[in-house]
């Protein structure tokens, strides 16, 4: 199972679930703790491979992942707490494992809202990915990873968010950070699919002004899925949790108050 940590509130019977994106951990989520944890139960968790959830060498792992085998993780470890419903928060690649999540567990969720969020790898995104094929058996994965931060949070201000991911990085092995790049394979069918159906599950998309590569389209599936609101933050990129958290927070709670 999948690392997790609990952030329990005595007085609320109700959870928020955070999945943090490809290479971080939930140690991105330090900023929205004290402020979620005031009205809900909090649980945080480490995708595999990332932050404290290792490699278990006695578990079968397939040659490659895939996105519903990574959200079946979100599954045992909502089980094995006995969570029955929860809202959900994601940033980055983590709204893609949400929305996959919601694909086989509607029940299970409550509200989403996606920070950062994936839903077509416009054309510039496109050429990131294959030049990272073509490099990923020659230079050292964290140069990658470093490249690609770098092209999707390129401005000063997205310094601190660019830095945390970096860093989170370097706690990745080799092998794992491949399993997870190679996942990109997969991801214009199934972002295809979430663009093209909606859920009627009440969500939330929070999107910097300046996260160029993925804004777009987040403003054209809003308009068409009745079931999602758009804020865009300004002076704001990709990582919009860290780089302007108290928005972010206060949107997100008041968005969840509004959910019955």
């Amino acid at each position: 199972m999948i690392h997790y940590t609990l952030y329990q509130n005595q007085s609320s019977s109700q959870w928020v679930t955070f999945v943090h994106g490809a290479g971080g951990s939930s140690s991105i989520w330090f900023k929205q703790i004290r402020d979620f944890q005031k009205h809900y139960n909090v649980l945080l968790l480490d995708l595999r491979g990332h932050g404290n959830s290792k490699v278990d060498v006695n578990e079968f792992v397939p040659k490659h992942y895939t996105f519903p085998f990574l959200a079946n993780d979100i599954l045992e470890v909502l089980d094995h707490l006995k969570i029955q419903k929860s809202h959900f928060v994601g940033i980055s690649l983590g709204t893609i494992l949400i929305r996959q999540f919601a694909e086989t567990n509607p029940q299970r969720v409550q509200s989403m809202i996606l920070g950062g969020a994936i839903l077509k790898m416009n054309f510039r995104s496109q050429i990131l990915m294959k030049l990272g094929s073509l490099f990923q058996y020659v230079l050292p994965y964290l140069w990658l990873y470093t490249f690609f931060a770098f092209v999707i949070m390129p401005k000063n201000n997205h310094k601190q968010s660019r830095l945390l991911f970096i860093n989170e990085a370097k706690k990745l092995c080799q092998k794992e950070f491949m399993k997870w790049y190679q996942l990109t394979t997969e991801i214009n069918p199934i972002l295809k699919k979430f663009r093209q159906t909606t859920l009627n599950i009440p969500t939330l998309y929070i999107m910097g002004n300046e996260d160029y590569m993925f804004l777009p389209s987040i403003r054209k599936v809003v308009k068409a899925h009745q079931s999602s609101k758009l804020l865009v933050v300004a002076q704001c990129g990709h990582v919009v949790n860290v780089e302007q958290s108290s928005i972010f927070n206060q949107n997100a709670i008041t968005f969840l108050q509004t959910i019955a």
